[in-house]
């Protein structure tokens, strides 16, 4: 499974609080080394435009050539949309995981309202309490991301339970894997 990730630049964007250790963003972090996550200034702070600007700035950092995955939760999933959309730069795609709900943070109208320029997977949860499975789907649909509905999977991060989530991880697997096809067959 890794051959497929080291053609990427693999980039883990967490929601408030930082993914702690048990949360699978971390503990992929781990099965991984080379994914680079994104920092904030301030994690308790859900601030739209600087946490986008974070994003991008790991997005610009060094010299590499590789095309980047982008693996985000929560409020991290809304700063990586608000960074793709404003520019899509070497990004190849988004798998954006139980993103909170936009009203609740009033930025729904900083959020693009059509397709993004690359190939997207949303993960929602039937039981989320930070954005219901149908509104999360209502997004996808509006970023013409395709939706998966994990069933009730609460926020899918620590307190869910998941481990390592395998199923999050052959959900990556295949994004790059398409990702991969596509860019061979262009």
């Amino acid at each position: 499974m890794t051959s497929v990730f080291e053609q990427f630049r693999v980039l883990i964007a967490p929601g408030l609080h930082d993914s702690g250790p048990d949360h699978w963003q971390s503990r992929w972090q781990r099965l991984f080394p080379a994914f680079e996550r994104v920092q904030q200034d301030d994690w308790e702070v859900p601030d739209l435009p600087r946490w986008s600007a974070r994003v991008d700035q790991l997005r610009q950092r060094g010299n590499d050539p590789r095309p980047v995955l982008i693996v985000a939760h929560s409020f991290g999933a809304l700063a990586t949309v608000h960074s793709v959309a404003r520019h899509a730069d070497r990004v190849a795609g988004l798998l954006l995981v139980a993103p909170a709900d936009p009203d609740k943070f009033n930025v729904a109208a900083l959020l693009p309202q059509q397709a993004l320029a690359v190939p997207s997977i949303m993960v929602g949860s039937t039981n989320d309490p930070w954005m219901a499975a149908p509104r999360a789907a209502l997004w996808a649909q509006r970023w013409d991301s395709r939706f998966i509905n994990g069933g009730p999977l609460g926020h899918i991060n620590a307190e869910s339970g998941l481990g390592d989530w395998p199923e999050g991880l052959e959900t990556l697997y295949f994004l790059a894997s398409q990702v991969h096809n596509d860019v061979l067959s262009t």
